[in-house]
């Protein structure tokens, strides 16, 4: 394998991680979303091949992150 061929495949490859990221946050945001809409965790677990940990995990973090907005946000007392 030359050096250009081994370029673009670390290409392709930083190029793959990048959509999987982004495929990751999509699929926590229908997560959190299934969770709103009352979506039982063990369906979710079934369609998405994650564990109830797992899932407990994804709709907490956007608890909490939720949360510290709302404690950082600048209340106005006019």
């Amino acid at each position: 394998m030359d050096k250009r061929s081994l370029e673009q495949l670390a290409g392709r490859f930083r190029a793959a991680e990048a959509r999987t990221e982004i495929l990751r946050q999509e699929l926590a945001a229908a997560i959190r979303q299934a969770d709103a809409d009352g979506v039982l965790q063990k369906d979710v677990c079934e369609a998405t091949g994650y564990t109830r940990q797992q899932v407990r995990r994804i709709v907490k973090a956007a608890d909490s992150d939720h949360d510290d907005q709302s404690a950082g946000s600048p209340q106005n007392n006019d």
